[in-house]
């Protein structure tokens, strides 16, 4: 989030009404996330001295699977634009043991900007690459249309390599260009052909193009926890020039490839690492769940040992410090951390005093009833009754949702939740699959509109609810 205008319009209010489109109920988790967007917000206005010494409050989420943690960051992450990764504690070890460094988080976040960035740049130049990408495809098609071209100066250092790691890295040797047309005819043939490649008209014509690869270095990874970016062959290969391989393709196949060409060379990409770090360090958001499952003191045996190291190592990232990423460094001062779990077999006090304190915002989310049951059903822009009838619909099979059949589909996956493990909304899954299974099946050969009232979803279910054991396997 920024100071733009678009920024200006995401209230607390605007934020929790846009969440409420996709989660149902969890309303002071939602507003402690909306309060947490909007201080960055805030942040931004308060004069420059001020700035750097207002840190995030990060947020911890308490609450059983399945009610909507996840997606509240994630929704909340995509509303603001903000760089955005979930992780799992418990991928994490602490150093000494087999597993990831907890700074890959990190570089995680910095990769997911730069994605974010180039897509965003690579949209800007669009049009531009795509005529390019045209001029280039004429070129091949009438090369004697094409206007002379300085010959490409040998590079000394090319040379030099190429002798060490085999291979013509000066590039290879070219046919002899055809005689150049005259300037008139040249120009009513390239104006002849734009129009016919723009119109699709040479599409499934295969030609024979040039395409640029990166120049292969026989060195793989050097030592453990290179995931930094510290892979030789890579810094390497970005030295030397690319090498031009000939491919047999389809025009459409030649523009799409000849569009990515000319996008990567209208993007500065030091411009956008710079931005992609400075978005990931202001507006990153780093989801860590299960972190009840590292939450534990020492004394314990197996694979208890290393969880108070997890935590320790997650410490220092929470706090504040600066990653070493292949992008650059990140400090993490104003990254926002929300971290989540059930806390069935633990409790939030059993986690360091040290990382408690790093996590000061607490909310508890409450578990769904049947009735909130009914409204994922029905209510969300992503509803999923609104999926699986779209999803038949294209099979040319009308499924009509009844609120009596809604209403007896949360009771059973309410009931199932009890009497099995409690797995919240997505439970609503697998009851749903099976209730449609056969309709599913069937639809290719079968167009018959289908009822989903309170009947049909007795028949379908009532058996398999009522056994505890057989609900456990199926549903």
């Amino acid at each position: 989030m920024n100071g733009s205008p678009q920024a200006l319009e995401l209230t607390p209010r605007t934020i929790v009404a846009e969440l409420d489109k996709y989660i149902v109920g969890q309303a002071k988790a939602k507003r402690a996330v909306a309060i947490a967007m909007r201080n960055r917000y805030r942040r931004e206005r308060v004069r420059e001295d001020l700035r750097p010494e207002i840190i995030p409050k990060n947020i911890l989420m308490i609450g059983p699977t399945g009610v909507g943690k996840t997606e509240i960051a994630r929704r909340l992450a995509s509303l603001t634009g903000a760089p955005f990764v979930k992780v799992e504690a418990t991928k994490y070890t602490e150093v000494g043991y087999v597993g990831r460094d907890v700074e890959s988080m990190v570089r995680d976040l910095v990769e997911q900007a730069v994605r974010m960035v180039s897509e965003e740049r690579r949209g800007e130049v669009e049009e531009v690459a795509k005529r390019m990408a045209v001029e280039r495809v004429i070129d091949v098609l009438h090369p004697e249309t094409r206007p002379p071209s300085a010959q490409a100066q040998p590079n000394a250092f090319a040379a030099t390599l190429g002798s060490i790691f085999g291979g013509n890295l000066q590039g290879q040797q070219q046919p002899a260009a055809p005689p150049p047309a005259p300037n008139g005819d040249a120009q009513r043939i390239r104006d002849q052909a734009r129009a016919d490649v723009e119109r699709g008209f040479y599409d499934v014509r295969l030609v024979e193009i040039e395409v640029e690869e990166g120049t292969a270095i026989p060195f793989g990874v050097i030592g453990p926890g290179m995931d930094q970016g510290g892979d030789l062959s890579e810094m390497l290969g970005g030295m030397l020039p690319k090498k031009r391989v000939h491919k047999r393709v389809t025009i459409s196949e030649a523009r799409r490839i000849f569009e990515q060409e000319e996008a990567a060379k209208l993007i500065d990409m030091d411009a956008v690492k710079r931005e992609a770090l400075r978005r990931a360090g202001e507006n990153g958001i780093i989801f860590i769940d299960e972190i009840d499952k590292v939450a534990g003191r020492e004394g314990g045996r197996g694979p208890d040992v290393s969880r108070e190291g997890v935590q320790r190592d997650i410490l220092p990232i929470v706090e504040g410090s600066t990653v070493n990423t292949k992008h650059g460094a990140l400090k993490t001062d104003h990254v926002l951390f929300i971290a989540a779990g059930a806390f069935h077999m633990s409790k939030p006090s059993d986690l360091i005093p040290e990382l408690q304190g790093r996590f000061p915002i607490r909310v508890e989310l409450d578990s769904l009833t049947a009735e909130d049951f009914k409204t994922i059903l029905t209510q969300p822009k992503n509803a999923l009754t609104e999926q699986y009838k779209a999803l038949l619909a294209s099979e040319g099979v009308n499924v009509d949702f009844r609120p009596d059949g809604i209403e007896q589909l949360a009771q059973f996956a309410m009931q199932v939740n009890d009497q099995t493990e409690n797995i919240g909304a997505r439970r609503l899954h697998t009851v749903l699959e099976r209730l449609l299974e056969d309709v599913s099946y069937d639809a290719p050969e079968k167009k018959d509109a289908v009822v989903v009232d309170a009947d049909y979803v007795r028949l379908k279910l009532q058996d398999i609810v009522k056994d505890a054991d057989l609900s456990s396997y199926i549903l």
